[in-house]
C-alpha cells in the first residue's frame, strides 16, 4: 500500500469514527457535517472524498460496524443445529458486544428506528433465525413478522437497559437483575415469547457459547 493510499484509508476512519461518536450521541439529523470533519480534524472540503453525504456516511458505519458483526455471528453459529440455540447464541452476544461498547449500543438503537434496520446488518439475521425455527417446529409463534418485531425489540430493550445501567449503577439492583445475567436472561426470555417451555428457554439461553475466537473472545 502507498503512502498515499494508507493516508486515505485513515482520513476515512478518522471521518468514521468521529460520525460514530456523534451520531451515538445526539442522532444524524442533528449532527452537522462541519462538526464531523473537525472532530476527526479533516478539512471540510476533503469529506466529499470519502462520502457523497452524510447519510452514505451513516451507511458506510452501518455497514462496517453491524454487517461484520452479523458476518462474524453466521460463522460462530454455522454449526449449531437447533435454531433456539443460534438465536440465543446471537442475542447473548450482541448484548455482551453492547455492554462492552455503549457507543456500539446506542448506534444500534439508533439503527432500529430506521426502516432499513430490517433490511439490513443483524434485522435479516434475525428474521431468518425466528422463520428457521418456525419451519422446523422448534418455534410455536405463528407469525414470523411479529415474532420478529417481539424478539428484535426485546433484545433492543435489553440493550437499553444495558447503557442506561452503565451510568447509574443502582438501576439493575432495583429491578433484581445483575448486569452478568442480563444477556442469558434476555434471551431466554425471548425464546419463551418464541414458545419454548422457559424452562427449556433458560437452559439454551444458559447452555455453553461456541468456542470463540478473534472479535468474539473477549465476550467469553
Amino acid at each position: 500500500m502507498s503512502r498515499r493510499e494508507r493516508k486515505k484509508r485513515e482520513t476515512r476512519a478518522r471521518l468514521l469514527a468521529a460520525a460514530g461518536q456523534l451520531f451515538a450521541e445526539r442522532g444524524v439529523d442533528a449532527v452537522p457535517i462541519k462538526e464531523i470533519t473537525d472532530t476527526a480534524d479533516v478539512g471540510f472540503g476533503s469529506f466529499y472524498n470519502y462520502f457523497e453525504s452524510k447519510e452514505a456516511l451513516y451507511d458506510a458505519l452501518v455497514d462496517e460496524l453491524y454487517e461484520e458483526f452479523g458476518t462474524a455471528l453466521d460463522r460462530l453459529t454455522r454449526d449449531i443445529e437447533d435454531p433456539a440455540e443460534v438465536l440465543a447464541t446471537s442475542v447473548r452476544l450482541t448484548l455482551r458486544r453492547a455492554r462492552r461498547d455503549p457507543q456500539w449500543g446506542r448506534l444500534l438503537l439508533l439503527e432500529a428506528q430506521k426502516i432499513s434496520g430490517a433490511t439490513r446488518g443483524l434485522g435479516p439475521r434475525l428474521l431468518r433465525d425466528i422463520r428457521a425455527g418456525i419451519s422446523t417446529g422448534r418455534f410455536t409463534a405463528p407469525d414470523p413478522m411479529m415474532s420478529f418485531v417481539v424478539v428484535g425489540y426485546g433484545a433492543l430493550g435489553g440493550i437499553a437497559t444495558q447503557i442506561q445501567a452503565a451510568t447509574d449503577s443502582t438501576m439493575l439492583a432495583a429491578i433484581g437483575i445483575s448486569a452478568e445475567a442480563l444477556a442469558e436472561r434476555n434471551a431466554a426470555a425471548l425464546l419463551h415469547a418464541l414458545g419454548l417451555d422457559f424452562a427449556e428457554a433458560q437452559r439454551v439461553a444458559n447452555s455453553p457459547l461456541p468456542e470463540m475466537t478473534g472479535a468474539f473472545e473477549a465476550f467469553e
